[in-house]
């Protein structure tokens, strides 16, 4: 269940005698020049890529203290501080870059794109429409826009922008996989020719960014075609989608057993008294697997008075390997935390989230942090942070495992795209959230999907108890809420509570049944 965001950016670099030599001359220099901003996040970037993570962030803070009249400088340093989790300075010195006077177009669309990465979407939309009502005009940018339109609930401004999109670029497959799936597809609105046709201009054994094309028209014809109800034609095209993404994206089942072993080793319980949190707003975690009715749940809570939504952070993430001091690097980084932790400072990890999130409560009490893949963390937030409610969502394991493996989740998730991986992938998930359950009894309450669509009263109220909250009538009906969704399920969790994902693997019973037989198995064999 490795977090989305891991990426080999992180990993630390081979040649460490000459990133010494490196960071040496890089010293020498601002002992010369103290406060040399492009030096400062140089060196940052080298003792990073030596595997210093912590000691990454000190030039960083420095050089935000000095900022230079220099936009380039200013974004460079800003995606290092993202990069090293210091979000609340990275924000401060967007907000000064923000008030440069009429600041060029392309200016405007980075400074959108770093808003955008720091989750403030609001202002990342606003950004990026002076940005091209300046003039620019990049697919890159023009794509931003329509999703942070999305975000927002603006479906026919998102829909306009994505066919001007598909009009100038006809190859671009990731305006079409968002515009496929902004609208059920109907008979009258469909492409299924139009997407044809650029299949047969796609090779079929191209290069690995012509192959996720080719993936992702292939997706847009399985989601017209599932819509459409014409279903052996749209399994077909998921299969081949799906076979095209496998040979991209291997799943590795040995290292995700390997992590959900050394987490289920780890010991959970404080040695010494449970320290209290720090006054303040405090967050509210969801964790569970991808396409459980997190994003549902995250907007039940959000309608409530005294909770915002902080979206799909990776924030807790980020603080632990700081703390750890442990850089990014996929399974190899969190396995290295979990033989560390035992010397982990809890305190420091909850001050840091706390530090670098609560700006996000916007003046509330509470804040969600939506982030599924916490729930491989659940043991290290309960001793960071033990006054945080955590709720778990639980789906039928059927309905959840085919969701994810009719979902197009880019390079990421590579457990989604075959039957067996995404079994599995669940029976790693499934062993972890019965250890939890098991090692730290009452700290997460779990959710069923089930009961919160169809007992939704019921179920909120418990989970507005859980977080010592009481029942509002407005988180009875999401669907009011204005607030931006930053998650494939946007349009969706849009509409009122409904009970459509029931069951809706029985649409495809025949082809699913290795996957039912498989689940079946892994019950049966559960430690």
């Amino acid at each position: 269940m490795t977090a989305s965001t891991d990426s080999s950016e992180y990993a630390p670099a081979s040649d460490t005698t000459r990133l010494a030599e490196i960071q040496a001359m890089l010293e020498a220099r601002l002992v010369r020049i103290p406060d040399d901003v492009a030096s400062l996040v140089e060196l940052s970037r080298t003792r990073f890529h030596r595997g210093h993570f912590r000691a990454a962030s000190a030039p960083l803070l420095r050089a935000a203290g000095h900022l230079p009249h220099d936009a380039p400088q200013i974004v460079a340093l800003v995606q290092r501080l993202i990069a090293q989790g210091e979000i609340a300075v990275a924000r401060r010195c967007l907000q000064l870059l923000a008030q440069a006077p009429q600041p060029p177009a392309d200016m405007l669309a980075t400074q959108a794109h770093l808003q955008f990465m720091l989750g403030d979407h609001d202002w990342a939309l606003r950004t990026m429409a002076a940005a091209v009502d300046a003039g620019v005009d990049g697919p890159g940018d023009l794509f931003m826009h329509a999703i942070l339109l999305q975000f927002s609930g603006q479906a026919d401004a998102t829909h306009a922008v994505l066919e001007r999109c598909l009009a100038r670029w006809p190859g671009f497959g990731d305006a079409l996989t968002v515009l496929v799936n902004l609208r059920k597809q109907r008979p009258e609105t469909q492409r299924l020719d139009w997407i044809a046709a650029r299949l047969c201009e796609l090779p079929l054994a191209g290069t690995p960014e012509q192959r996720f094309v080719r993936a992702e028209f292939e997706y847009a014809r399985f989601k017209t075609l599932d819509d459409l109800d014409r279903r052996d034609e749209a399994w077909a095209a998921l299969e081949s989608c799906n076979a095209l993404m496998r040979a991209l994206n291997p799943y590795d089942a040995a290292a995700e057993e390997r992590v959900t072993t050394a987490l289920i080793g780890m010991p959970v319980s404080p040695s010494g008294p449970v320290h209290a949190c720090s006054p303040g707003p405090l967050p509210i975690f969801i964790v569970g697997m991808p396409r459980t009715g997190t994003t549902l749940l995250d907007r039940i809570l959000s309608s409530h008075s005294q909770v915002t939504s902080a979206g799909e952070i990776i924030d807790f993430w980020r603080q632990l390997h700081w703390v750890a001091d442990v850089p990014p690097a996929r399974n190899a980084g969190l396995l290295e935390i979990v033989r560390r932790s035992a010397r982990i400072d809890y305190r420091e990890l909850g001050e840091r989230y706390l530090a670098q999130t609560r700006w996000r409560a916007q003046g509330k009490a509470w804040y969600v942090d939506k982030l599924p893949a916490n729930i491989q963390l659940v043991g290290f937030i309960r001793r960071a942070l033990p006054q945080a409610p955590i709720l778990h969502l639980v789906r039928d394991p059927m309905d959840v495992c085919f969701s994810n493996y009719k979902a197009l989740f880019g390079n990421i998730s590579a457990y989604s795209y075959g039957l067996d991986s995404v079994a599995h992938y669940h029976s790693q998930y499934a062993r972890l959230a019965r250890h939890w359950r098991k090692a730290l009894p009452g700290t997460m309450l779990d959710v069923p999907y089930a009961d919160l669509v169809q007992r939704t009263e019921d179920t909120v109220s418990k989970v507005l108890q859980h977080c010592g909250l009481t029942l509002e009538n407005a988180c009875l009906h999401p669907e009011h809420n204005a607030a931006p969704v930053a998650t494939p399920s946007s349009a969706q969790v849009r509409e009122a509570i409904h009970r459509r994902g029931l069951g809706q693997w029985q649409r495809y019973a025949r082809e699913l049944e290795p996957l039912r037989q498989a689940l079946a198995e892994q019950e049966n064999g559960a430690d």
